[in-house]
């Protein structure tokens, strides 16, 4: 059994564990993203849901958007999950809110025609203009 993997916000209030390694790493450029975050990017890292639980607390829910449901701790305002209705079968957390973020550094960018300006994308990842499943790089 892998080592697992834990994480939470910053007021403790909200713990989570997933006990098998992620699916997917990335780092999210979209405007939703920026705006849940107050960040110019957000890093996630996604696991299988049947290897991730809830360990302490009940994170808030916030509908983001059609089928989209973000998750936040209710008394500090940690950012630390995204849900999808068509992706049930995964659970995607910050990768900040993990304990050891440096595990699970991002495998890709996406959206990245929603980057700021200003922000760098990094060279050594594949790039895509919009989601990973839609294909394309640049």
């Amino acid at each position: 059994m892998p080592t697992p993997y834990e994480g939470g916000c910053l007021c403790r209030a909200i713990r989570y564990r997933a006990t098998a390694e992620p699916v997917a790493r990335t780092l999210c450029h979209c405007r939703s993203c920026r705006l849940a975050s107050g960040a110019p990017s957000l890093a996630w890292t996604v696991f299988r849901a049947s290897d991730f639980e809830w360990l302490a607390g009940t994170p808030r829910e916030f509908s983001s958007s059609a089928g989209v449901v973000r998750t936040f701790c209710g008394d500090c305002g940690t950012s630390i999950g995204y849900a999808r209705d068509t992706r049930a079968d995964v659970v995607d957390v910050t990768t900040a809110s993990l304990d050891e973020p440096d595990g699970c550094a991002p495998a890709f960018e996406i959206w990245t025609s929603h980057k700021l300006a200003w922000e760098a994308t990094n060279p050594a990842l594949a790039q895509f203009p919009r989601s990973s499943r839609e294909g394309g790089s640049g």
